[in-house]
């Protein structure tokens, strides 16, 4: 909801797209460089000592952008009120840091709860979004943030209130020094991650674009996105629910490499309905693609840099959605949509040749 309801509320405030992309892509900026450095406290310190501090920097930071936008603060103390975006932790990774504790013995445990967190953050996508349209545009322009930041700070407290599920911090042995990325595989893995970022976010500003061309409004768009991610959570119950064997990193190439062939009849999509039934099709590839690569940062990365590890990844998903969004961007500008669906497919093909590049090493894991 974050991202959707900056952009909105200074748009209808502000009259200025140009601004409210500005600010929304500091905030990201802001997130990406902190996330990986709260992860890494987080694994020296524990999750609560360092979350919920951290959740009340945000809270503040939100509250201050807030107020600067009612009371017409001048642009650049909105992006001073960006500083808060750096106490966001990642409550994926800690999420699934606490499944991996509870589970550390049982692989096939591990992948139904992984692919249930998947399935959650799936649902998320679909909800958050048009949550945030309505209470910008239907209640008050600062609505969507108001109620982000109360979800995140409630949800947050209430998270680090369940102490019997906190991973014990483990001591930092010579075998955790190099961090995450001198885990072997795991660059290639970050690659992956950011290039299929890139598919995410491109696919996004494509598929909006489309959507227009065809006849829809935002409204239909709204819905053509929640489908793909319906499509996803789907795909995500019945990955969940199945016995897995062989490597999984294979399985991510597999992974990735369907996602990349089903975005391609997108590009040749010429009706609304059409559309909407590939989303959802291309969508199905989406979880269990994601669940496989969380799984192997779980393998790569050393039990005390859990959060450290899934943190990073996380923050090349998210560098890779802006910049394929901004890819996207162009992509429409040059050659229309639904032509602009080639950036997702190229970011997807990067992703696969990422993923095949990595394979032999990441075989080894």
């Amino acid at each position: 909801m974050l991202g959707v309801s900056t952009v909105v509320m200074l748009a209808l405030v502000r009259d200025s797209y140009a601004l409210a992309g500005a600010v929304s892509a500091v905030n990201v900026t802001v997130t990406a460089v902190t996330g990986p450095l709260l992860g890494r406290l987080v694994d020296r310190l524990g999750q609560t000592r360092v979350a919920v501090p951290a959740t009340l920097v945000f809270a503040l930071g939100t509250a201050a952008m807030l107020l600067c936008v009612r009371y017409d603060a001048p642009a650049w103390a909105l992006f001073l009120c960006c500083a808060g975006n750096a106490g966001i932790p990642s409550v994926g990774s800690m999420a699934r840091a606490r499944w991996a504790a509870l589970h550390g013995d049982d692989a096939e445990a591990r992948h139904t709860a992984n692919s249930f967190e998947q399935v959650v953050d799936e649902l998320c996508f679909m909800l958050g979004p048009a949550l945030a349209m309505v209470l910008c545009t239907a209640v008050f322009p600062e609505a969507g943030l108001l109620t982000a930041a109360v979800l995140l700070t409630g949800g947050m407290l209430l998270f680090a209130g369940r102490r019997d599920t906190e991973p014990p911090v483990r001591k930092r042995t010579s075998g955790m020094s190099g961090g995450p990325l001198r885990a072997p595989g795991f660059p290639a893995l970050l690659l992956v991650f950011a290039a299929t970022g890139a598919l995410f976010g491109s696919l996004e500003v494509a598929t909006v674009a489309a959507v227009q061309t065809l006849g829809g409004g935002s409204a239909a768009a709204g819905l053509v996105l929640a489908l793909q991610a319906a499509g996803s959570g789907v795909a995500g119950l019945a990955f969940g629910a199945l016995r897995l064997s062989g490597s999984p990193a294979v399985r991510l190439a597999a992974g990735v490499a369907a996602m990349t062939v089903c975005t391609l009849p997108l590009t040749a999509a010429g009706s609304l309905p059409l559309l909407a039934v590939l989303l959802f099709v291309a969508g199905m590839a989406t979880a269990p693609t994601m669940v496989t690569g969380m799984s192997l940062v779980q393998r790569l990365v050393p039990d005390g840099r859990l959060n450290e590890g899934m943190t990073t990844a996380y923050t090349g998903l998210l560098t890779g959605i802006a910049a394929g969004a901004a890819a996207g961007g162009q992509f429409v500008e040059r050659w229309g949509a639904p032509g602009a669906y080639w950036a997702p497919v190229a970011a997807g093909t990067l992703a696969l040749l990422a993923a095949l590049a990595g394979l032999p090493r990441l075989r080894r894991v």
